[in-house]
């Protein structure tokens, strides 16, 4: 999934470069991770825009079902502005409002769980609306790769709150 692994090549680029400028690693981290979803909203609204990553099958009395070019003709779901409310506003709001907390910001790593937990959970749900990728399907108990894949990342996202919460504050 192009999210997940993107996720890991910024994870790594940000321990290199603050290894390289002798910088607080999850520091750094949390002050990417809330400005992320901004960029993750608008990925999906040109996910819209583009017609592509259309819903699944919706029923024909929702009322905002659409038909997607590519998608023949089955009104759907338009799960790019579903997540894109959840991955990019309100996930943006969370951190944004967390960050506002002088006793969040102390505890490096802290908004970076916030950010993997939401994001995970958002992508999760927004799953259950979206068509999986024809070439893979649904998977192991009928879920779909970016929910298997946003697993690990909820797991880990729980792991920076624990270890934050732990430690003391920088």
């Amino acid at each position: 999934m192009s999210f997940h692994g993107g996720m890991l090549g910024v994870a790594l680029a940000i321990i290199l470069y603050c290894r390289r400028n002798n910088m607080p690693v999850l520091g750094f981290a949390d002050r990417i991770s809330i400005v992320a979803p901004i960029g993750l909203g608008l990925g999906r609204i040109a996910n819209f825009i583009n017609g592509e990553l259309w819903g699944r099958e919706a029923s024909v009395d929702l009322p905002w079902a659409m038909i997607f070019p590519t998608g023949g003709d089955i009104p759907r779901h338009p799960s790019q502005l579903y997540q894109a409310l959840m991955e990019g506003l309100i996930l943006f709001a969370i951190t944004f409002a967390i960050s506002r907390r002088r006793c969040v910001r102390v505890h490096y790593g802290a908004i970076t769980g916030v950010f993997l937990i939401g994001y995970g959970v958002a992508r999760i749900i927004g799953e259950f609306f979206r068509q999986p990728d024809p070439f893979l399907g649904f998977l192991f108990a009928g879920a779909t790769m970016g929910q298997l894949l946003s697993l690990p990342m909820v797991l880990a996202g729980l792991g920076f709150v624990w270890w934050a919460r732990t430690h003391p504050a920088a």
